[in-house]
């Protein structure tokens, strides 16, 4: 019996442990990814990215540690955008990831991500620069923020999403402050 104030540890099968960010803007917000990404993502099997990359280093510093898939935003260049799509499906095993950047006038950047698919169990988005992990019905739509450029938020911050079976689920981790 699990005692007040104790937790029980429930051991998860995870088909995917997959590392999401969005927003990185390097170098207009930062010239480099921050060491606590190639930390935390080492040993995900998949990397997302979800636009405003600016500069191809990233993914190509990214997939050394994983396969990435990305999606470009409003600030990417013409090299990004040549390389990528502007939104994509991923499928990974039974469970469908939309990935776009949800950029667009105003601001209902929730909205419009869960408007661009139907079909797909989550949608991963960024643009806003703050993180969102909720569920929407049966679709799950997450924003990982940015580690780079926090804006309003208190500190950068990046994602997981865990499949397993037909279920997804994600997590919001928030960085390290600097000193």
């Amino acid at each position: 019996m699990v005692q007040q104030g104790q937790r029980r540890h429930v051991k998860i099968k995870v088909d995917f442990r997959i590392g999401v960010l969005s927003d990185t803007h390097i170098p207009m917000r930062a010239r480099y990814l921050p060491a606590e990404i190639f930390t935390a993502f080492a040993g995900v099997d998949l990397i997302l990215h979800a636009g405003d990359i600016m500069d191809w280093t990233v993914i190509r510093e990214l997939s050394t540690l994983a396969p990435v898939e990305a999606v470009y935003g409003n600030m990417d260049g013409a090299e990004v955008r040549q390389r990528l799509e502007r939104r994509r499906i991923i499928e990974l095993g039974e469970v469908r990831i939309g990935l776009i950047h949800g950029d667009g006038a105003g601001y209902g950047t929730v909205a419009r991500a869960a408007q661009a698919f139907s079909g797909v169990h989550c949608i991963v988005f960024g643009h806003s620069h703050r993180p969102y992990n909720e569920w929407h019905g049966d679709t799950l739509l997450f924003n990982p923020g940015s580690p780079t450029d926090r804006r309003m938020m208190p500190m950068g911050s990046y994602g997981f999403l865990y499949v397993s079976g037909d279920y997804i689920w994600g997590d919001i981790c928030y960085m390290e402050p600097r000193i």
